[in-house]
């Protein structure tokens, strides 16, 4: 198979589905309307209610979503073959993650603003709500940890991202500080700042930055440099840096994915890697494949996003179509590139098919992440080096690239954890209570909640401990996500069919996984995670059995309202 066709196929797919199914969603389902008002202008306060244009919101919301999602998951998922992992990113995001985000951002937007949590105290009921705030406060205290992790691990692995990375906030806080106080123009001035992000990554080749070890590792050092850096990011107004430096992001991604796609049409590499795979040591292609493939096809963590920070700088109500369901399948595009990258470019330069089987000869190699990046990003500088880009600078554009991903993502959880802990905290009244009303109080808990977790294991590794669990709950997230959407949809009498079958899906997946995942802790005595996979489970079938209860309940008042007319 050449990767051209494949490139094709999910490209052409992603824009008739948007211009066709998304379409239908957002106009003849959900009826949106620009006469409608929205949270960012009810709420305004110029931190985190803002107005923003839709461009400049796509930006902020895909680097959210994305991370190093899109790039991790599809470069582990290809172990079970390039066919599986293909068909579930180009189907996925079309009939599942475009749904589930796009609705989550709707939802709320039609909600006052209020994240998943909040909800689904509004659409099933209170304790359902309340539980679930937990449940999504531990995943978010888990991926707060494990991208602090992750981002100190890029920079001691690529130390010439080092630079750029950090660089990237004076040149975004003066992109905010030219659009919003000078009112220049976005897009002329958001081109010098990529202009300058670019001159930073050459720079950084020829200054690599190291930091001192403390704790006896250099990855703790940069975890406390993160985290310090993460609280006045996430709590300075999101126009000052936070939008800024997303939108410097998504055109930084844009230019990257030119990039492959011209190292695509230019270099036609054919796929090395097997259509099918099978490795002794890997798990069951299902649920696992579903499970490590999130983001590039749907993951909960999207809808807390979506109803986190996205939805408090939506300037109108029908921007959450090109922003929800156009984020997605955009986030859909990145995963191809990545699957041809691990799968066809891997092989160029002579590699061929043994490039792709060192990476992938058993589950234990494939799935650490030094593996994946590795993968990825020579990979990624084949594609490039075949019209000419050095193959040391295409790495490096790579890992500032999945860095500054990685960044966004772990800014923005921390902000999203903030708005969850207030609403949990929220009184009858609808006040927080004191002291966590002080957004800098609740960001600095939330934030030293992640850091002791991180530091309960040596070399800031603590995170690691709750990770086997993650996969399963992410997922089981988006298929509750989009329970309360279906349920939604039955309240206000619509078709439920496009979140149902989704939802029925993802909770058969996770359901599966999280019961295999108990089976497997119980026989590794890990007691931990025995208890948590089974706080989750009893959680998710709790809310299963309340969403139903429902949904029969809003039938019921239909059928009484229609034989009373």
């Amino acid at each position: 198979m050449n990767s051209v066709f494949l490139v094709l196929i999910a490209f052409f797919g992603y824009i008739l589905a948007y211009q066709t199914y998304g379409k239908w969603i957002a106009k003849k389902l959900m009826g949106l309307n620009d006469k409608n008002p929205v949270p960012s202008k009810e709420f305004y306060d110029g931190v985190d209610y803002v107005p923003t244009k839709k461009h400049i919101l796509l930006g902020h919301h895909f680097t959210t979503i994305a991370g190093t999602g899109p790039i991790v998951g599809p470069a582990i998922g290809v172990i079970w073959g390039w066919v599986p992992a293909f068909l579930w990113v180009l189907l996925g995001p079309i009939f599942m993650g475009a749904v589930h985000d796009f609705m989550a951002l709707a939802i709320s937007a039609r909600n006052k603003g209020s994240t998943l949590g909040e909800l689904t105290r509004g659409v099933i009921s209170n304790r359902v709500g309340i539980i679930f705030l937990l449940l999504i406060q531990f995943l978010l205290w888990i991926v707060i940890a494990i991208f602090g992790l992750i981002m100190g691990i890029l920079f001691n692995m690529y130390p010439a991202s080092v630079f750029p990375v950090w660089m990237e906030i004076p040149i975004a806080i003066w992109l905010g500080y030219m659009v919003y106080k000078k009112n220049k123009n976005d897009t002329i001035y958001s081109i010098i700042a990529v202009f300058l992000m670019y001159v930073t990554i050459f720079i950084g080749l020829y200054f690599p930055i190291k930091v001192p070890a403390l704790g006896g590792s250099p990855i703790i050092t940069w975890i406390i440099i993160l985290y310090i850096y993460v609280f006045f990011a996430s709590t300075l107004p999101v126009h000052r840096l936070l939008q800024p430096r997303d939108y410097i992001n998504s055109h930084e991604l844009l230019i990257a994915m030119a990039l492959l796609l011209l190292g695509v049409f230019i270099g036609h590499p054919k796929v090395v890697a097997p259509a099918f795979h099978h490795v002794s040591d890997a798990p069951s292609i299902f649920p696992a494949l579903f499970i490590t493939i999130a983001c590039g096809a749907i993951s909960g963590f999207h809808s807390l996003a979506a109803s986190g920070t996205t939805v408090k700088q939506l300037e109108k109500e029908t921007d959450a179509l090109p922003v929800g369901f156009g984020g997605m399948l955009l986030e859909g595009a990145l995963a191809t590139l990545i699957i041809v990258a691990v799968t066809a470019g891997i092989g160029m330069n002579g590699g061929g098919t043994a490039a792709f089987t060192q990476h992938y000869a058993s589950w234990a190699t494939a799935s650490g992440l030094a593996a994946k990046l590795k993968a990825v990003i020579d990979g990624s500088a084949n594609l490039m080096n075949s019209f000419g880009v050095p193959l040391e600078l295409a790495r490096s554009i790579m890992a500032v690239f999945i860095v500054s991903f990685a960044g966004t993502t772990l800014d923005s959880a921390t902000r999203i954890q903030r708005f969850g802990l207030q609403e949990l905290l929220r009184t009858k009244n609808g006040k927080v209570i004191k002291p966590f009303n002080n957004r800098y109080i609740a960001t600095f808990i939330v934030i030293l909640l992640a850091f002791g977790l991180c530091m309960v294991s040596p070399g800031g590794k603590g995170a690691l401990i709750l990770w086997p669990v993650f996969g399963a709950l992410n997922q089981l997230l988006a298929g509750l996500a989009l329970l309360v959407a279906t349920v939604y949809l039955a309240k206000k009498r619509k078709p439920i069919w496009v979140t149902a079958i989704p939802m029925i899906i993802m909770l058969i997946v996770t359901l599966t996984a999280s019961y295999q995942n108990l089976g497997k802790f119980i026989s590794q005595h890990n007691w931990l995670l025995v208890f948590v996979s089974s706080i989750t489970l009893f959680i998710a079938i709790w809310m299963i059995i309340e969403g139903i209860i429902a949904m029969f309940k809003y039938s019921r008042e239909i059928e009484i309202e229609e034989t009373i007319e």
